[in-house]
């Protein structure tokens, strides 16, 4: 199947942490969130006010998370700090996997103060310092330098979500970013899983490298930045 069911990405965080990632989730009556460490990721079973109140129970005061919603009821204990356009894509089972040249280094806690040095140039705030216990992530280095990574984020049964892809600026154009993705993909394929991802609507060289690389657009998605309103 290389579609991704309405039924479960309209919110892949609500069904992430009753699935796959059902570990991290710290509840609420019905919001959950993942730790502050590991995601700033929150989500609930409708966008209701009652849910909304339950959530906000769920922050700390002065914390900005994402919920995948848009249109929020109002709500005294919630504010709307905005929203972000995302574009969901998928690698069809038409796309075949490059062989592999070299593995990529596998990554891990010892590794996380570069790991986040490296996604804050391109995604501050994102990733956390337990971001890597979400799934496998990957690295190159160059002279005992990380200058690229990516791994895998959101876990839903069947669906991996490839994230955290960044290469530093001064090592781009050579390979390393698709060199992990593939990585990634080969893996999932072999497991019998959808690789699928995540792109800001707006980051148009992104979505085109994507492209390449074979994945489609599924459908575009609203998340919404908010925080406890106290």
């Amino acid at each position: 199947m290389n579609d991704l069911p309405e039924s479960r990405f309209a919110d892949p965080v609500w069904h992430a942490l009753q699935s796959e990632h059902r570990r991290f989730a710290v509840r609420a009556g019905d919001a959950c969130r993942y730790p502050a460490a590991v995601a700033p990721f929150v989500a609930v079973a409708a966008p209701t006010a009652s849910a909304l109140r339950e959530l906000s129970s769920l922050l700390a005061r002065g914390e900005f998370v994402w919920l995948f919603a848009e249109n929020l009821p109002a709500v005294p204990e919630i504010c709307v700090a905005g929203t972000l356009e995302c574009l969901q894509m998928v690698l069809p089972a038409k796309v075949t996997p490059p062989s592999a040249a070299a593995e990529n280094l596998r990554l891990g806690a010892g590794d996380v103060p570069e790991m986040l040095a490296l996604t804050e140039l391109a995604f501050p705030g994102f990733f956390r310092t337990r971001t890597c216990e979400m799934g496998a992530y990957y690295g190159v280095r160059l002279q005992g330098e990380l200058v690229a990574m990516g791994g895998e984020r959101l876990k839903l049964e069947g669906y991996p979500e490839v994230s955290g892809v960044c290469t530093h600026p001064a090592h781009r154009g050579k390979g390393f970013s698709a060199s992990i993705i593939w990585q990634l993909v080969r893996e999932h394929r072999r497991a019998g899983l959808v690789s699928w991802l995540h792109v800001g609507a707006a980051n148009t060289h992104a979505v085109g490298i994507y492209r390449r690389l074979g994945f489609e657009v599924v459908r575009a998605i609203t998340i919404t930045r908010i925080c406890r309103a106290d």
